[in-house]
């Protein structure tokens, strides 16, 4: 979504005194499908977070239902006119995303003249606009983004769309070309309903089951209006699931003029970049994280090795580390702004590396248990690896986790310094593009929180083991 208001209102939904026909197409379909819109509400691009969003009329009440939208009205392969098509061919549409058949279905519905669905798909005529990074060139992504992570998602992300599109999507659609045309259904055009499923689909939560822990979770779908609120971390409505609709309901009073929020759930910026396309301002974003990769601590272990024999003992160690699946290759500790939230691992990871040879091996022959594992060893692990914690750790621990920081600091192409002052300068930050701005909130929340890490672990650094 872009994260600028782009036209002026009026209370009826349309735009600078002149009628958003896309707009009005939509709600007259709501009408037809029975989604029922509260009077206290109504829709607009002014005074909104993102493009089109939802604000209050007039002061609502904690627990209003905002909107009820009827199950019959969700968009998903089962309510697509190619419903029976997508359901005959449900073994060859399998592939590691699971999207396959909505996708198809978005496709198909969105490049019907005739489509049920036209009203609601129209109000985004250009999928592009959404603003996703695997929109932007590579080497904006890689001036803008390094060390952020999202390059290398993106990069994946588009791997595998393309291969999902020449391996799945194609071969079926010549199959039934009474539905698709690969000349205009095409590999563009496939990427852009990604991002749109990405940026505006919806999954239902999966029913408690204890019986079934490892239950696949259900599959995305559109819901029309829901998809119209914007996110902030501190939201003040929230979608409800009920067997007949779905309700989007207040979870606190919002008065009159107060833009509507839901939340797309406990994102850090860089995923909502990634997912979303938009960023929430530095530094309001409550779940912001950053990464610090596996190899960056095991890099600052090596730093401190003195001879050949504790290296073999680090390799050995790190096997183990790897056997417990406590790290693997590619791997995080992801901290927040409280600490380690992968706190489980990275306690286990420094206790291995600075245990002696002899504590080693006594671990080795337990094959990794020790007699106070368990919900006590998991509390342990979470008060030591907060930030809180972090600070009385012991001077071994403490430089391995200030030289990994340092690392991680290093992937970026600027220093946190040089975010803050174009942050701090009104006229500088004025000066920024969309793109820029976006770039700088999620740097910045990930340099803020790498840089508390070095901070809080560099009392020690120069101490001798």
């Amino acid at each position: 979504m872009a994260t600028d208001a782009k036209r002026p209102k009026r209370e009826d939904g349309c735009s600078g005194g002149s009628v958003d026909e896309p707009l009005e197409n939509f709600l007259m379909w709501c009408d037809e499908v029975k989604l029922n819109l509260s009077n206290k509400v109504y829709l607009s691009k002014e005074g909104t977070a993102a493009d089109y969003g939802m604000l209050a009329k007039e002061d609502v009440e904690e627990g209003h239902v905002l909107f009820s939208i009827p199950r019959c009205a969700l968009l998903h392969p089962g309510t697509s006119k190619i419903k029976k098509v997508l359901e005959e061919g449900q073994n060859c549409l399998e592939s590691p995303s699971g999207w396959v058949p909505l996708l198809l279905g978005l496709m198909y519905e969105y490049t019907s003249a005739e489509s049920h669905w036209k009203p609601y798909l129209s109000l985004w005529p250009d999928f592009r606009k959404l603003d996703h990074p695997m929109f932007w060139s590579k080497e904006e992504r890689e001036k803008l983004l390094k060390g952020t992570g999202i390059p290398e998602a993106v990069d994946t992300d588009l791997t595998n769309i393309q291969k999902e599109y020449n391996d799945t999507v194609l071969p079926f659609m010549r199959s039934h070309p009474e539905l698709w045309d690969p000349k205009q259904h095409t590999l563009e055009l496939y990427q852009s309903l990604v991002a749109f499923v990405m940026a505006y689909s919806f999954q239902e939560p999966v029913e408690d089951d204890d019986e079934d822990e490892d239950k696949d979770p259900n599959p995305p779908m559109m819901v029309p209006m829901a998809d119209m609120l914007n996110h902030v971390s501190n939201h003040n409505a929230n979608l409800e699931y009920t067997a007949d609709c779905l309700k989007m309901v207040a979870v606190r009073p919002i008065r009159k003029g107060e833009e509507i929020f839901n939340t797309y759930g406990q994102m850090a910026n860089w995923q909502l970049l990634h997912m979303y396309g938009f960023a929430e301002p530095f530094p309001t974003n409550t779940n912001d994280t950053a990464d610090v990769h596996v190899t960056a601590v095991y890099k600052a272990a090596e730093q401190a090795i003195q001879n050949e024999a504790e290296q073999r003992l680090l390799v050995d160690k790190w096997k183990m580390l790897c056997d417990m699946d406590v790290v693997q290759e590619k791997g995080v500790f992801v901290f927040g702004k409280s600490g380690s939230l992968t706190d489980t691992e990275l306690y286990t990871t420094l206790k291995v590396i600075c245990m002696t040879k002899e504590e080693f091996r006594d671990f080795q022959e337990n094959e990794g248990w020790e007699e106070d594992e368990g919900d006590e060893e998991d509390s342990r692990a979470a008060q030591a690896m907060s930030f809180e914690g972090i600070s009385a750790l012991t001077p071994q621990w403490k430089r391995l986790l200030h030289t990994a920081a340092g690392f991680t600091l290093n992937l970026f192409a600027e220093d946190l310094e040089s975010d803050l002052r174009v942050m701090e300068e009104p006229k500088a930050l004025a000066n920024l593009g969309h793109r820029e701005r976006r770039a700088l909130h999620v740097r910045l929340g990930q340099k803020s929180i790498v840089r508390k890490l070095q901070q809080l672990t560099a009392t020690s650094v120069n101490q001798q083991r």
